[in-house]
């Protein structure tokens, strides 16, 4: 019985030898194929590619077709992307796990990186860049203008400063080469400072030029007075050139991200301005811009017209928006304690006052720690910055004796009594929370313990009072929150007690900068156990290493993944982590990045229900 496959032409049909009546399944594959050669051979097409199909494959009546010189051939099948895409993986060179690491860090730091954080929303929006940084009046003597790169550099080594940038201003070793006024080199002498310490050489004089500058030197080593004195530099010219009318200025601004910081900035600039005033200068007047202070007091300066004004974010941004003060002449800024002001939120503070300057000005960033990422995206907006480092962004300072002990959580605050012998007073206690403060400094006086509280759920009264009571040696300990670790000096600290070791490495940092200031030494002690997370307690350990401190057992067991990473730390130029400066970990793993991601979170479902107004600074 003879039986034709429908989906065939008859000239093709098949014959079964069946009395069954059983017809052969043909194949789709097998079917397309023959309906192309239809069409083809419709369409009277020829291929003269004969291998169009796989001969391996018998079964296909393609293979024989595709041998045929009367038949037209199918034409050559394009390779899918699935097959390219695995091509070009296998023509690749192969990565190893440590370049593949270095290059996510890498794509990492420069994701932190890409805002542009110092310019204002005008400047980017208009594409305004500034190429050649600001000239200013000031020249050294001519015997340090002449100085040679080899000279300036061999000056640099004997001082332990690194450089980077372009034409660095030679370094100079005293004050009165600097031509400061008379008046300003003797109350540096009134105040025993006779020789600049190795931040003031280099940092002096590149201000001084007008460059735009990244400071960085570990605590206690004079960093205020490398920002402050130019500054009454600038105001002091300009006052001559244009003597300043009410209601305008001021001519340069330095922004602290917390009170107590300003405050005490506010109180350096002012103990220069009086000698000036007293040996015929002009009178130059200067502005405390904080919050919790009655504002009308503060406007009542700018109405007479205001030279250097310094501030915390929330009142600077508060006067401007509402129009009580102008930055139209404003030429200098200073961010003290820069990573600080970014790791608190205010960088969008700052672009907001960055908003309100009219031309270009010089811009310069100080802090004991200052990681890669601050200094990268810093750099993209500076006009030829000059970095200026003593010693490793975020280092110790190896004037502090660090005494690590591992004290159980419910022992620690009887424990504290016995650290107090330690040392005469007066004491610095460090506490993460308020709720711990409040509960020490109880404790502190049910014991007799002269001692005052500080954080930032306290009104202002109560802050000033504990400062001023502490800073005058009317009370023995302090304690506090972080609110105190930033850049605040307090005379003669002998011993600061960390009762809890912080999450974050910079401020362990900062922390112990409160003692050994100005060459002097202190003692530091941290309590640590199990709360403490294993990567903190790595960077603890690699932080010690690297001042030649003793390392506590209970740190020496830990398992350091971080032993085994030379070659990367080689391959991306960064020691230990690119985000917070701490040895014991790379990016990847970095707490503090975790936590400004969380807080970002936290930040966008806030603004989702509808909170605003102004952030008040801590």
């Amino acid at each position: 019985m003879e039986t034709l496959n429908p989906s065939k032409p008859s000239n093709t049909a098949i014959e079964v030898e069946d009395d069954d009546g059983y017809v052969e399944y043909v194949p789709v594959k097998k079917r397309r194929a023959m309906e192309v050669q239809k069409i083809l051979h419709r369409k009277g097409l020829k291929s003269s590619n004969p291998t169009s199909v796989d001969p391996t494959t018998s079964s296909d009546p393609t293979a024989d077709l595709s041998s045929d010189p009367d038949h037209p051939k199918l034409p050559e099948s394009k390779p899918s992307l699935l097959i390219k895409a695995s091509q070009l993986k296998r023509d690749l060179p192969e990565i190893t796990p440590t370049e593949q690491l270095v290059q996510q860090e890498i794509e990492m730091i420069e994701h932190l990186s890409d805002r542009k954080t110092l310019m204002s929303v005008r400047e980017l929006a208009k594409g305004i860049t500034y190429t050649e940084p600001l000239a200013t009046g000031w020249k050294p003597p001519s015997a340090i203008r002449h100085m040679s790169p080899k000279e300036a550099d061999t000056v640099r080594r004997q001082w332990h400063i690194l450089v980077e940038g372009d034409d660095v201003p030679p370094p100079i070793k005293n004050f009165k080469d600097m031509r400061l006024p008379e008046p300003i080199l003797k109350k540096l002498k009134e105040k025993g400072i006779v020789q600049p310490t190795p931040i003031q050489v280099q940092g002096l004089p590149v201000i001084l030029s007008g460059r735009d500058m990244i400071g960085i030197a570990f605590t206690g080593s004079g960093k205020t007075l490398v920002f402050v004195l130019p500054l009454i530099m600038v105001a002091l010219q300009e006052e001559v050139m244009m003597p300043i009318m009410p209601g305008e200025g001021p001519f340069g601004l330095v922004v602290c991200p917390s009170r107590e910081l300003a405050r005490q900035t506010y109180e350096v600039v002012e103990q220069f301005l009086v000698p000036l005033k007293e040996n015929g200068y002009p009178e130059l007047r200067p502005l405390l811009c904080i919050g919790g202070v009655d504002m009308r007091s503060q406007l009542e300066v700018v109405k007479k017209g205001v030279h250097i004004v310094v501030a915390t974010p929330g009142r600077l941004k508060d006067l401007l928006a509402k129009k009580k003060m102008s930055l139209d002449n404003c030429r200098y800024l200073t961010l003290d304690e820069a990573d600080r002001l970014v790791d608190l939120g205010f960088e969008d503070d700052i672009r907001e006052v960055f908003d309100h300057f009219k031309a270009q000005r010089q811009t310069l960033l100080f802090s004991a720690t200052m990681p890669k990422k601050i200094q990268n995206f810093a750099r993209s907006a500076l006009v030829k910055p000059v970095t200026v480092n003593v010693g490793r962004a975020g280092a110790a300072n190896l004037d502090v004796i660090q005494e690590v002990e591992y004290v159980k959580q419910e022992a620690k605050i009887v424990y504290l009594l016995e650290c107090l012998q330690k040392t005469p007073p007066p004491v610095l206690i460090f506490c993460e929370n308020k709720a711990d403060v409040d509960d020490i400094h109880e404790y502190l006086l049910l014991k007799g313990v002269e001692a005052v509280a500080i954080h930032g759920g306290k009104d202002q009264e109560e802050r000033e009072y504990a400062i001023s009571s502490f800073k005058a040696g009317k009370k023995d300990v302090l304690v506090a929150t972080d609110v105190a670790s930033k850049g605040l000096d307090f005379p003669d600290i002998q011993h600061v007690i960390n009762y809890d070791m912080p999450a974050e490495i910079e401020n362990y940092v900062h922390r112990i900068g409160r003692t050994g200031r100005c060459g002097k030494t202190g003692i530091a002690t941290t309590f640590i156990n199990k709360n403490q997370s294993e990567t903190t307690l790595l960077d603890l350990k690699h932080l010690l290493q690297e001042a030649k401190q003793r390392i506590p057992p209970v740190l020496g067991e830990l398992n350091d993944p971080m032993e085994d990473v030379d070659a990367i730390t080689n391959a991306s130029g960064v020691k230990g982590c690119a985000y917070c400066g701490g040895l014991g970990h790379r990016i990847r793993d970095c707490p503090k990045l975790e936590h400004q991601k969380s807080l970002a979170i936290a930040g966008s479902r806030r603004d989702y229900f509808g909170s605003g107004g102004y952030r008040g600074e801590i």
